[in-house]
């Protein structure tokens, strides 16, 4: 009897705990059934190779969603813009022997974000998304933010895909 009871429990909080999850995409909509094309950011920073690197990355990361189907060219669904308001440096740590120098530092981009309905005629996001990292600077301050700035434009798709994909809360 005792068994039968456990096992009946079991059951009981393992129907409950899964009754919310749902398998593919969050959106309502079915999977690949509605387009996307992410146009170039509009870089308003002194900063170079933003624009594609941001672009390339959202692009990326809506593909692996796999809710919309990516569009390069012509009518879309939903096209998503925006511009690159800021590109900021901000010391994190300095060197043990010479306190002048940077170590680390931690970069951060705001972009603002626009995805339109082209069907509903809204606005899905029309916000501003931040992207951050910390990168560590060996020797040359240049060449180690151009090597972080794929993982920098990685990190805003991380953040801003989802607004896209299930909208802005």
């Amino acid at each position: 009897m005792r068994p039968t009871c456990f096992v009946a429990a079991l059951l009981a909080v393992w129907g409950v705990g899964c009754s919310g999850y749902r398998l593919g995409p969050t959106s309502g909509f079915e999977a690949g059934s509605r387009t996307v094309r992410v146009q170039y950011f509009e870089n308003h920073t002194l900063q170079p190779r933003l624009s594609e690197a941001l672009a390339h990355a959202l692009r990326k990361r809506l593909q692996q969603d796999g809710t919309y189907r990516l569009v390069s060219a012509g009518p879309a669904d939903v096209v998503v813009s925006g511009e690159i308001l800021r590109y900021d440096r901000r010391p994190v740590s300095f060197q043990r022997q010479d306190v002048r120098t940077t170590r680390d530092e931690e970069l951060e981009l705001a972009v603002h974000l626009l995805a339109r309905d082209y069907l509903a005629g809204t606005n899905l996001v029309d916000r501003e998304v931040i992207g951050r990292m910390t990168v560590r600077l060996d020797g040359n301050q240049t060449s180690a933010e151009r090597q972080a700035l794929t993982q920098l434009a990685e990190d805003f798709a991380d953040r801003a895909a989802p607004l896209i994909v299930d909208g802005a809360w």
